[in-house]
């Protein structure tokens, strides 16, 4: 089965395309960034490939979709457009739906819940509706991030207030990530096959902690929106609601502070630098002092998320860093480890790095196992539509 696997934030389009019945080759894969500006950039890299690249104007995800459905045949990725055979969509929010096939009911859910993932869900729902109408009979699965999280114990998704906003509005812990997390577990159990219990960091752009037991989620940083949780590139994180008052007095007005908190928050709003982790880095070593203290308030709360992760496992057989950040971030990964000896965490030097980019950072003492994994949620992801079309979800 050819499967195209698409991941949308509010501008940009990310896809690959799976041969699923051929080892679940990659045929290739794209981008299309800063849709619906002035000009956007795209890149396209069939297999065996050489990477092209370009500018357009596209004035919606559609448009994207267009260009990069139009990149596949003229360049001989596939014969014809027939002959993608499923879409599944890496999607974000839709409340209490687990991997499903696109129909208007699932849409009006997702349409439910705009409101809580603003930044994610429309354009979820416009490109759907653009595939859709160009391929009009081709299946379309949307497996939610939130999925993964639905064996999280209800005391831990239930907020303390009153009970009938969780009953009626649905007001509770959602947890994200899951395509990133559920992959993890999944490696986790080849290359450590007696890794029960497990914590995977997946740090980026986004960025959240999960903790794993017998390849099922328990916990997980994010709650009911993916603003929560820990500081994210631009977004804040976890904040005290009851601060709101205190800004509204001030002058502002909710508008001006749900834009300020989620897109000029995280790391951007602490170090007034930029939301790029690597940028950030470089202005705290050059001595930028609110760039240095952006970095420690991210350390900080990636510590206090393993520490709490620590007693919801009792103890850990492996602790996992996925992500830009956690893969590449030596010195705020190693800062992040530390101090976790008494629980049996002690890193040592970085092992050789494998065909996939794995490698290992324990120390022989360490009775948990610290791996950086590189992860795959496309993968997930169109392993997830096959199941489904295939009844087996």
């Amino acid at each position: 089965m050819i499967v195209l696997v698409a991941n949308l934030g509010s501008t940009s389009f990310k896809y690959k395309l799976f041969d699923m019945a051929c080892g679940e080759t990659v045929l290739a894969e794209g981008a299309a960034d800063r849709i619906g500006l002035s000009s956007s950039t795209w890149t396209f890299t069939p297999f065996n490939g050489d990477k092209v690249s370009g500018i357009a104007v596209l004035a919606d995800h559609g448009a994207a979709v267009e260009l990069h459905l139009e990149k596949l045949v003229t360049t001989g990725v596939i014969p014809s457009i027939d002959s993608v055979q499923a879409i599944g969509f890496k999607a974000v929010h839709g409340g209490s739906l687990d991997v499903v096939k696109v129909d208007e009911k699932v849409l009006a859910v997702m349409q439910k819940f705009a409101d809580v993932a603003p930044a994610h869900n429309p354009p979820y729902i416009a490109a759907m509706r653009s595939f859709a109408r160009r391929l009009p009979n081709v299946p379309q699965v949307a497996a939610f991030e939130t999925a993964f999280h639905r064996t999280i114990p209800e005391s831990r998704q239930t907020y303390a207030v009153p009970y009938e906003w969780t009953a009626d509005f649905g007001i509770r812990r959602y947890g994200f990530h899951g395509a990133s997390h559920r992959y993890i577990a999944m490696r986790l159990r080849e290359i450590q096959p007696g890794a029960v219990k497990i914590i995977s960091c997946h740090l980026g752009g986004s960025s959240s902690v999960c903790a794993i037991h017998d390849g099922k989620s328990v916990a997980n940083s994010f709650g009911m929106t993916a603003q929560s949780g820990l500081p994210q590139a631009s977004r804040c994180g976890d904040f005290d609601t009851f601060a709101l008052l205190k800004l509204l007095e001030n002058g502002l007005t909710l508008d001006v502070i749900w834009k300020r908190l989620g897109k000029e928050g995280g790391l951007l709003g602490v170090s007034g630098v930029s939301s790029d982790c690597r940028e950030v880095e470089r202005a705290a070593q050059a001595g930028n002092s609110r760039a240095k203290l952006a970095l420690d308030v991210l350390v900080d709360a990636v510590r206090q998320y393993i520490g709490a992760y620590l007693a919801v496992l009792s103890g850990a057989d492996a602790l996992v860093f996925t992500g830009g950040i956690g893969q590449h971030a030596t010195d705020l990964r190693s800062r992040m480890v530390q101090g976790f000896e008494y629980a049996g965490i002690a890193a040592g030097e970085s092992g050789p790095k494998n065909d996939r980019g794995e490698f290992s950072l324990h120390a022989p003492r360490s009775r948990t196992q610290i791996w950086v994994l590189p992860t795959n949620e496309e993968l997930v992801v169109a392993r997830q539509t096959v199941g489904v079309l295939a009844g087996r979800a």
